[in-house]
């Protein structure tokens, strides 16, 4: 051990009182962890999890209806029937599904509409129906009217009456008939999606769109003809797209779907009375 300045040297070589001895290197020594098992938490919800499964919306039900899942009970209960949420579903479709389907109910002999819309029936097209005919039928009868009048050289008062007859009718045919339909099938064994119903009854009017524009023509015997033509196109359509469904009511089955085409061209007669008719 040398000493200068203010340091100290240690020799290697020399064995110093206190010091701890080097140990010779013994190799690589491998460490080993135990594998711990984790679990989920919590278990029966299974939000967390290892798998590589993405995460899931809240509110992704409300996507869409799924498979025909129309019927299928809510977490909120019967109270859930009465907020927006419930008929989301229904509202959230395609405008290519919703043309298909309305060039499906212009062909009322293919009996197919039932099958195509049986995975996923929508309201919103049925909804649009209704509400252009109300403005078609609101504005083509004060437009003819108005026109028939100037003809004759008589004053022309507007009639607000048309609209909400014409709301009534629409709205509440394609409401009032489904519901009572379901009622009766439910009854004979022969259960049918309500919302199925609505959704048929609600196709099954959008020819009348077309024979309402058809009406200026000022010749009662063309009305009359455009009138019942829909009126069988309409009601052929829907007796067609159910009578598969309601021959599971046994021997009753013909007298239902009687019902429903007489029924249908019975809404074809008081269109044509009521709309189809100007009286100056």
């Amino acid at each position: 051990m040398m000493t200068g300045g203010n340091y100290t040297t240690i020799d290697d070589s020399q064995k110093v009182s206190g010091s701890v001895p080097s140990v010779p290197d013994p190799g690589h020594t491998t460490v080993k962890f135990a594998e711990s098992n984790l679990q989920t938490f919590p278990p029966s919800q299974g939000k967390i999890s290892g798998g590589s499964n993405p995460l899931r919306d809240a509110d992704d039900t409300f996507s869409g209806p799924g498979n025909g899942s129309t019927d299928e009970p809510h977490s909120g209960g019967w109270l859930h029937k009465f907020t927006v949420g419930a008929y989301k579903p229904f509202f959230d479709v395609d405008t290519s599904d919703v043309m298909d389907r309305l060039k499906e109910s212009l062909f009322p002999f293919r009996g197919t509409f039932t099958e195509k819309t049986a995975d996923k029936p929508d309201l919103y097209g049925p909804f649009w129906i209704c509400t252009t005919l109300i403005f078609v039928a609101a504005s083509i009868g004060t437009f003819v009217t108005y026109v028939a009048h100037k003809w004759k050289k008589q004053e022309w008062n507007y009639d607000i009456n048309l609209v909400t007859w014409s709301a009534g009718v629409f709205y509440g045919y394609v409401t009032i008939v489904p519901l009572a339909l379901y009622v009766v099938l439910k009854y004979f064994s022969a259960p049918s999606g309500l919302v199925q119903l609505f959704c048929l009854y609600g196709y099954s009017l959008f020819i009348f769109i077309p024979a309402l524009c058809l009406s200026v023509v000022p010749v009662e015997i063309f009305r009359w003809a455009i009138a019942g033509v829909a009126g069988f196109m309409s009601a052929t359509f829907v007796a067609l797209n159910l009578k598969a469904h309601i021959n599971s009511a046994g021997e009753r089955s013909i007298l239902i779907i009687a019902s429903i085409f007489l029924l249908q061209l019975g809404l074809a007669v008081v269109l044509k009375l009521y709309l189809f008719t100007v009286t100056v």
